[in-house]
């Protein structure tokens, strides 16, 4: 199952459009049952999950890994143009690439950004995955956007300014690294919308909560594991950002979506 840690993988690359006509990237890994993986803030599907092996390690478990771009990040579009942030346009987007795909049957995932706009969308309606992984999350991650969503609003305002040991160094670091478009970022984190505690109870998905063992960046996994029906907890070793350079997520997911359902990790 295991899948070296770095180095180039080849992988499928499409394009598609939204409902809006905004041009969205993804690309696919491996054969076998359908597994949507959602990136990060800032991040893309490149480095969130194919660079240091993660996509491979879960198509080497027998899945196809479709891991799209979100809106305004990686080779998706990054609209300047607020009427193409509406609330909750990562869930319609990621509505419009299942349609696209003619998917019936698959899991989903996603790390921060992408297990927040899981939950989301799942709440919604908008999709009906089998399985879900939600990576780097907890409660206050999803149901009190504005702590974090104040945080990153500071990032972009201060992204000329900031100094080395200010807190927002290291995710300032990270937009210049990542070419990340200020203005489509800002309009994005306008469109996301919380999702209150009590309406996890209505996921009835099987569901792994993963997280660093460093990582309370989006609040406490497990409350998180807690306040879903069905879920398990997984640590891996790590940082909010660190754990993602490591073999252990991937190898997580993959032993979650082919393992029992017993419960894994601490």
């Amino acid at each position: 199952m295991d899948h070296p840690n770095s180095g180039p993988v080849a992988v499928d690359s499409h394009y598609f459009h939204a409902r809006d006509g905004v041009r969205l990237h993804y690309r696919i890994l491996g054969t076998g049952r359908a597994i949507i993986l959602l990136h990060g803030l800032f991040s893309n599907a490149e480095v969130n999950w194919v660079k240091y092996g993660h996509a491979a390690t879960i198509a080497a478990a027998g899945y196809r890994v479709i891991m799209p771009d979100l809106r305004g990040h990686g080779q998706s579009d990054a609209s300047q143009e607020a009427a193409h942030y509406p609330a909750d346009i990562l869930c319609t987007d990621l509505a419009d690439l299942v349609a696209h795909l003619g998917l019936e049957d698959f899991d989903l995932g996603g790390f921060s950004l992408g297990a927040r706009t899981s939950v989301r969308a799942l709440a919604r309606g908008d999709v009906s995955p089998g399985r879900v992984i939600l990576g780097g999350m907890g409660v206050e991650g999803l149901s009190n956007w504005a702590v974090r969503g104040e945080f990153f609003r500071r990032v972009i305002d201060q992204f000329d300014t900031a100094k080395r040991g200010d807190d927002i160094w290291m995710a300032v670091q990270f937009m210049k690294t990542m070419a990340v478009d200020r203005v489509a970022a800002r309009h994005l984190l306008a469109s996301l919308v919380d999702t209150p505690v009590d309406a996890l109870a209505a996921i009835h998905q099987q569901t792994l909560v993963v997280c660093g063992s460093e990582d309370r960046d989006n609040g406490d996994p497990a409350a998180l594991t807690a306040a879903l029906p069905d879920a398990r907890h997984a640590v891996i070793p790590g940082t909010h950002m660190g754990c993602i350079v490591g073999k252990d997520l991937g190898r997580a997911m993959a032993e979650f979506l082919n393992g029992p359902v017993a419960p894994i990790g601490a």
